[in-house]
């Protein structure tokens, strides 16, 4: 604990809304958060027990706390994302893309032209946006430029041209830098791709396939040609950018925390088509929850520029308490109306899996990232006081319901990510029910056998999830087959079994350690860690599956693999199987009266 004097900084505080700032001993700013009782909030930082560890790490190197009263929970959070964008306080979940989004510029004049911008709109014309990404424009702009010819040069480069360019020549554009092009069918061309930007992608199409009827019956083809190819265009977008059934401006945000890192997905959706998307990695200090890692996201993003255009809808993958008051910030600052939707169908439940799984995605690659991994791998090194960064890493892990189906994973990792290729499981026999010990025993005495005889690979690194048992089963095993030396690491869950509160073992249980929850080599361990479960969880439920799905039946004369899928395909599976009478056995398809008695006894025989 700091030496900070709590009790009487409690005793003076204000119950009233507010924002506080807390300051270390050279006074830098740590954290500015806000509250709907100043003194209850900040009294939950100073309890004796149970506290989070980023707030635990945090109320240690308070020296001063100081606080702002406001009006009301919305005017203090309005504060508080100010202080927070000003002085980026090291305890805050940070937005780091502060960048200006860019938007569709259509300019002015009798011939105006289509371009990107990113900044103040000072320029007299149409803006259309903004978009997630510049990505996403240029996909806008060039099927604009392949539907309508509108141009998209540089006025500099348009005003000396004598004769037109390439892109004439290649019909993306109409030329009227020579004139070749009359304003009023130019007029039309942009007043279709404002049709486009805007939204109404439907109308648009109608419009133009009654332009096409009108010009077969005039008997000009070849501009019927030209208007069929224009709707072919926007069909294909309609497909690429639009579910069917979606409507209205909408942001759909989905947050994933893992260990080392988080991320937000955005999709933004106007007029029913989707424009694009983009990543946001939040600094995250401490691990966080995915409910306070997008709450810090939706008010920086959405309360943190004047410019940005607002949806009249977000939908979010998880809810938070101050979502109404976000809600009312936003109304008082941009006087918009805005809701917040959790749980949604239909279409808007697709881009709410796709906003997820994309977030899942970024995050992923972004944690399989070499440079990303090898600084890991660096700070492992430095962690254990090792000369040079290890190689190889595998981690052990053991998965079973109540003892059925044993399986043990191996998973390795290299400075270049996972290398899947390595990965073994090891069906457990042969030892008693829910023994993690002798079926960690078996795994290991299986996977270095051939290791102490020469054969394979040996990590450097060798991790054991589990405590101090698995760690001398492991040391165990390594000296009964002689195994050269190499450094074990167990990893223990502490006394909560929350992410960033490991124990961590080095070689035997007397070296005991702990590494602070924002640490890239702790990061590294669970992520590693994680792997091992997930591949042993993995293929226990295989194991598990196929046991309880064929070995009942597979005793049963005259029941093959084919008529066993059949059956169960008919029941559902197992356990409606399991359910089901003598006499609807029997009238399963191909089962006559006998061998319906042999399989409902067999079901029943225990």
């Amino acid at each position: 604990m700091s030496g900070f004097d709590s009790s009487a900084f409690l005793a003076s505080c204000s119950g009233r809304p507010g924002v506080y700032r807390m300051f270390d001993a050279d006074a830098k700013l740590l954290y500015v958060g806000k509250a709907k009782n100043l003194k209850k909030r900040l009294a939950s930082y100073f309890r004796k027990t149970g506290q989070a560890p980023k707030t635990a790490a945090l109320v240690a190197k308070i020296a001063q706390v100081e606080t702002t009263i406001t009006a009301n929970e919305t005017e203090a959070l309005l504060l508080e994302q100010t202080l927070i964008k000003q002085w980026r306080p090291p305890y805050n979940i940070l937005l780091r893309d502060d960048k200006s989004y860019p938007y569709v510029f259509l300019s002015g004049g009798d011939f105006p032209r289509l371009s990107i911008h990113r900044g103040a709109k000072k320029e007299s014309g149409r803006y259309f946006g903004p978009y997630p990404s510049a990505g996403a424009i240029r996909e806008s702009l060039s099927l604009l430029q392949k539907a309508f010819f509108v141009r998209q040069c540089e006025d500099s480069y348009y005003r000396n041209r004598t004769r037109p360019c390439l892109q004439y020549q290649i019909k993306r554009c109409k030329a009227p830098c020579v004139k070749l092009v009359d304003p009023e069918e130019y007029a039309e061309d942009v007043r279709h791709s404002v049709m486009f930007l805007e939204g109404r992608s439907n109308a648009l199409a109608e419009e133009l396939s009654k332009n096409m009827e009108k010009a077969a019956m005039a008997l000009d083809f070849e501009r019927a040609a030209e208007i069929r190819d224009q709707i072919g265009i926007l069909r294909r977008v309609q497909d690429q950018q639009s579910m069917e059934g979606g409507s209205g401006n909408v942001d759909i945000v989905a947050a994933v925390v893992s260990p080392g890192g988080a991320c937000v997905h955005l999709i933004s959706v106007r007029g029913g088509r989707v424009l694009g998307s983009k990543n946001f990695f939040p600094q995250v200090a401490i691990e966080e929850s995915v409910s306070e890692v997008l709450q810090a996201f939706l008010e920086q993003y959405y309360l943190g520029s004047m410019e940005r255009d607002l949806p009249s809808e977000l939908i979010v993958n998880t809810v938070h308490e101050d979502f109404e008051t976000l809600i009312s910030a936003i109304v008082e600052l941009r006087n918009v109306e805005l809701t917040i939707t959790h749980r949604v169908r239909g279409t808007r439940a697709r881009w709410q899996q796709l906003a997820l799984t994309n977030a899942e995605q970024a995050l992923g690659a972004r944690l399989a990232n070499r440079q990303h991994l090898a600084a890991r791998f660096q700070a492992l090194a430095e962690a254990l006081d090792l000369d040079e960064p290890p190689t190889r890493l595998e981690c052990f892990d053991i998965s079973h319901s109540s003892g059925e189906a044993t399986v043990a994973s191996c998973v390795v990792f290299g400075p270049e990510g996972p290398l899947k290729s390595d990965y073994r499981r090891y069906n457990i026999e042969g030892v008693t029910a829910g023994d993690d010990y002798a079926a960690m025993h078996q795994a290991l005495s299986r996977r270095f056998k051939r290791a102490a005889e020469g054969e394979g690979k040996l990590p450097d690194i060798l991790l054991v999830d589990g405590g101090k048992g698995q760690l001398n089963m492991a040391r165990e095993v390594l000296q009964e087959l002689a195994v050269p030396e190499l450094i074990l690491l167990g990893v223990a869950k502490g006394v909560t079994r929350k992410p960033g509160l490991e124990t961590l073992y080095l070689n035997d249980a007397a070296h005991e350690f702990t590494l602070p929850g924002d640490s890239p080599a702790l990061h590294l361990i669970q992520q590693v860690r994680d792997e091992a479960h997930r591949f042993a969880i993995t293929g226990h439920r295989a194991r598990r599956g196929k046991a309880r799905t064929t070995s009942t039946l597979e005793g049963v004369p005259g029941i093959g693999p084919k008529r066993r899928r059949e059956l169960l395909k008919h029941f559902g599976g197992l356990q409606e199987l399991c359910r089901a009478s003598l006499e609807e056995i029997a009238k399963a398809p191909g089962i006559s009266k006998k061998l319906a008695e042999a399989i409902y006894a067999a079901l029943h025989s225990e």
